[in-house]
């Protein structure tokens, strides 16, 4: 009975699973373009990853600078800020002095003035005495109008002042978002550069490390101690920078820091002149333009060197070619060799 058989029904989940690995075959050959070739993101090298990291580290620097420019300005717009809310402070303790003084005196005319000045005259028993009176009230009268404009004019500065205080209220809160803006572009290129560094096994990254150390040691090597390059400085005030930047080998790098403990370039720059009496700008394009210019071929030891076409980057020359500078966050306050990084100037503290 052949003729009465249901006719054979297809397995659906066959079907399914046939189209599945149909799509999967041909994703697979789109993959790699039916040629075995994937395109998924090459694996970099160590070297590759340290020049990435030492790009997002440098542009992460440039970030630091402009933040801590922006910072240098705040800081002054908040001092500029507290003088002016001082000034403004005694002004009005001077002019509320001076409204009670002005009080008094129209209580006291209000109170004496109710009688016409002829009749006041008429009335009174000694005319000479009431003349020579009316002429002190005169001159009374003079020294209120005169109060009276002083007044005014105290009211006026005190206007002008808190007109100043807006004005740099305005710039503050400027420069707090520029520091906001600042602040992020530093975290990102620093967690970029992080995230690149877990690619590397341990091994990789400890020969990364080491050799950074040994270029280190050996460039400290060239001067064991800071004795000779203090003898060729310039001045004392190089030398006294240079002894300062010599004791401070091996601080951690921590973007914005000025010291004690730890330093960002130009914060190590800024705080061994410190120490040497002389005051820096905050900034490695603000300290470059300190004191002379000098070349290449006439550094001596002290003498501020920069780098980058953006002069984002300083150390401190310490002679034969060396230099100690705070270089980033993967290293902390060391020697090396000025030619670790493109030269842009130098000069000279006065």
């Amino acid at each position: 009975m052949a003729a009465h058989r249901k006719p054979r029904q297809r397995s659906a989940g066959g079907s399914t699973a046939r189209t599945a690995w149909t799509i999967a075959l041909a994703g697979a050959a789109t993959a790699t373009g039916f040629d075995g070739t994937g395109h998924a993101e090459p694996q970099l090298t160590p070297a590759q990853v340290k020049a990435k990291v030492d790009k997002l580290y440098q542009e992460a620097e440039a970030a630091t600078e402009k933040y801590n420019g922006a910072k240098e300005q705040a800081d002054a717009a908040r001092q500029r800020i507290r003088n002016l809310q001082s000034q403004t402070a005694r002004k009005t303790e001077k002019l509320n002095s001076a409204r009670e003084a002005l009080g008094s005196m129209a209580a006291a005319q209000y109170r004496d003035g109710g009688l016409d000045p002829a009749l006041q005259l008429a009335l009174s028993e000694d005319p000479d005495r009431y003349l020579d009176g009316a002429e002190f009230a005169e001159r009374a009268g003079n020294r209120q109008a005169s109060s009276v404009a002083s007044v005014r004019k105290q009211l006026r500065e005190i206007e002008q002042l808190r007109g100043a205080a807006h004005v740099e209220l305005a710039s503050l809160k400027s420069r707090q978002a520029e520091l906001k803006r600042h602040k992020k572009t530093i975290t990102g290129k620093l967690d970029s550069a992080r995230t690149l560094l877990t690619q590397l096994t341990a091994e990789e990254q400890a020969r990364l490390d080491d050799r950074a150390t040994r270029s280190s040691t050996d460039a400290r090597a060239v001067l064991a101690s800071p004795g000779s390059a203090t003898a060729q400085a310039p001045n004392a005030r190089a030398a006294a920078a240079v002894s300062y930047a010599y004791a401070k080998l091996g601080s951690p790098y921590v973007w914005g820091a000025t010291g004690p403990n730890a330093f960002d370039c130009s914060g190590l720059t800024q705080a061994a002149y410190r120490e040497a009496g002389v005051s820096l700008p905050r900034t490695t394009y603000a300290q470059i333009d300190t004191g002379r210019r000098v070349s290449r071929s006439e550094l001596l030891p002290g003498d501020l060197v920069f780098f980058y076409s953006g002069i984002s980057h300083v150390g401190l020359y310490i002679g034969n070619g060396q230099m100690i500078h705070a270089p980033n966050p993967s290293a902390p306050v060391r020697v090396a060799p000025l030619d670790e990084m493109p030269f842009a100037g130098a000069t000279r503290v006065a």
